[in-house]
């Protein structure tokens, strides 16, 4: 069986949306965007199945894992109707799996995401607490092979001053800083439009996974390695 690709018309027809993004010229072409999501889906179907290999993903459908294409322009300066990408994200099982995977696909700005983007308070603070006790395996996990050679550095957003209860001498202050655990591998459109995209994006999401089964032992545990789900 061939493997599930994004099809050149799926890319013209985004292109095209970022040239005519009215309502007029969305709604003569929605058969075109019809087909292009179709694609999206099915691929995204196929990632799933490949995924579930090798971790549990609670997201069920290629379909159900889309945002959709239409602007929020409540309350945003862009008044332009639609958002010309096909992005989404996959969930894994929780309370036992952590981390989440995220997906772009637009002409040259496509990427892939991974992590933490907004923990709430209390898995904030826990995290925090085992940077500060064990900073030094943190360290070592980030500059692994694996994370260095398909994400690079972690990112994310930092609070500006030392968070509440932390010395400002530690010296993991910088990593006690995010409040966001974040990492993106970026693709061209050549890379998305090849037959292995989908075997690339697999491998990708596989690679974090030391990290996510780190943080999953964190944050289902207390401080002295007990279950806390």
């Amino acid at each position: 069986m061939r493997p599930v690709r994004i099809q050149e018309s799926t890319f013209v027809f985004l292109k095209n949306l970022s040239k005519n993004n009215t309502r007029d010229w969305f709604n003569k072409h929605k058969d075109e965007y019809l087909q292009a999501q179709l694609n999206v889906e099915r691929l995204v179907d196929s990632l799933i199945g490949k995924m579930n290999i090798h971790d549990q993903i609670e997201t069920t459908s290629g379909k159900k894992s889309l945002y959709r294409i239409y602007n929020d322009v409540r309350f945003s300066k862009d008044k332009s109707p639609y958002n010309p990408r096909f992005a989404g994200s996959l969930r894994r099982v929780k309370p036992a799996l952590r981390g989440g995977y995220y997906y772009w696909i637009k002409p040259g700005s496509s990427r892939i995401g991974c992590g933490f983007t907004y923990p709430n308070a209390d898995d904030l603070m826990r995290i925090r607490l085992d940077i500060e006790r064990n900073y030094e395996d943190w360290n070592k996990l980030l500059k692994s092979k694996s994370i260095q050679s398909n994400f690079g550095a972690m990112f994310g957003e930092q609070v500006k001053t030392t968070p509440k209860g932390f010395s400002k001498e530690h010296p993991a202050i910088d990593l006690l800083r995010y409040r966001q655990f974040w990492f993106e591998h970026h693709f061209t459109d050549v890379q998305v439009l090849a037959p292995d995209f989908l075997s690339q994006v697999d491998k990708k999401f596989k690679a974090i996974r030391p990290f996510f089964n780190y943080m999953s032992e964190v944050l289902t545990t207390n401080l002295d390695g007990e279950s806390i789900v």
